[in-house]
C-alpha cells in the first residue's frame, strides 16, 4: 500500500500565495517547506529533497521552466506540479514537455490540489552498493551502520589491496575510501579504482582537511571529500547526489 509524498516545497514569488497554501497542506499533515524563487528553491531541494514542488511559472531570478529543468536533471523521482496564473498555452505544454506531472491554474483550486498529492507515492529511497574501505574497524563499522540504516548494500575493506579485489569482483555503485591507510594509500587505490570501474562513484574521507590532498583526489576523479569527524547529514546527501548522477549516466 502507497502513502503520499508528505514533504512538499512551495515555491512562489507570492508571499501570501505561499503562506495560504503552506497552512492548507500543514493542516492535512504535509510537511511544508517554501522558497521565494527558482535559486532558494534549488537550495532546499539539495538540503532537504522533497518528494513533492509545488512550481510557479512567473519568478525573477529564474524563471520556473529553468528551474523545472534543473530539478528533473537533478532528481527524477521529485513530483514537480507547475501552478500559474499565466494564460499561455505554450507555457502550460513547455512544462509538461519537461516533465510537469501536472499543471493547475491560480487561483488554486486546494481540493484539486490535495486530490493530486493524495494519488503520489513516497519516494522510495535512493539504495546503493556501498564499499566501505577504511584500516579502522571502529569508523568501518559505523559508516557500515549507518549507510545500512538508509537502506544501502554495504561492504566493506580494511585497506587499499583489499578494496582493488572487492571492486574487480564486483564493482560497487559507491567507495567510501580513507586517504591514510598502510600499504596502498587512498589516493592510490583511488586512481586503480577508476580504472577498473569507471563509472564506480569515489567519496575521499580524510581525518585532516587538507587542501592539496582534496585537490589532488579531485583531480584523479574523486566524486566528492568529506573529513572526519563526519557531517551525517552532508554525507548521506553526498551518497544520495552520486547514486543520482550515476544512474543519469547510464
Amino acid at each position: 500500500m502507497t502513502r503520499p509524498a508528505r514533504t512538499v516545497l512551495v515555491v512562489d514569488d507570492d508571499t501570501e500565495f505561499r503562506e495560504v497554501v503552506s497552512e492548507q497542506l500543514k493542516a492535512h499533515n504535509f510537511e511544508v517547506l517554501e522558497a521565494a524563487n527558482g535559486l532558494e528553491a534549488l537550495l532546499q531541494i539539495k538540503r532537504n529533497r522533497p518528494g513533492v514542488v509545488l512550481l510557479d511559472l512567473a519568478m525573477p531570478r529564474l524563471g520556473g521552466l529553468e528551474t523545472l529543468t534543473w530539478i528533473r536533471s537533478f532528481d527524477p523521482g521529485i513530483t514537480v506540479i507547475v501552478v500559474t496564473g499565466l494564460s499561455d498555452p505554450e507555457s502550460t505544454a513547455l512544462a509538461r514537455e519537461r516533465g510537469a506531472a501536472a499543471v493547475l491554474e491560480k487561483p488554486v483550486d486546494v481540493g484539486a490540489l490535495l486530490e493530486q498529492l493524495s494519488s503520489l507515492p513516497v519516494r522510495s529511497p535512493l539504495q546503493a552498493s556501498v564499499l566501505v574501505v577504511d584500516d579502522d574497524r571502529e569508523m568501518c563499522a559505523l559508516l557500515r551502520d549507518f549507510l545500512r540504516g538508509h537502506g544501502h548494500d554495504v561492504r566493506e575493506a580494511g585497506d587499499g589491496g583489499a578494496a582493488l579485489r572487492e571492486v574487480a569482483r564486483q564493482a560497487p555503485d559507491i567507495v567510501l575510501l580513507d586517504i591514510a591507510m598502510p600499504g596502498l594509500s587512498g589516493v592510490d587505490a583511488l586512481s586503480a579504482i577508476r580504472a577498473l570501474a569507471p563509472a564506480t562513484k569515489v567519496i575521499m574521507i580524510s581525518g585532516i582537511a587538507n587542501l592539496e590532498v582534496a585537490k589532488l583526489a579531485l583531480a584523479r576523479g574523486a566524486f566528492d571529500y568529506i573529513t572526519k569527524p563526519f557531517d551525517f547529514g552532508y554525507l548521506a546527501q553526498a551518497v544520495e547526489t552520486a547514486v543520482i548522477m550515476k544512474r543519469m549516466e547510464l
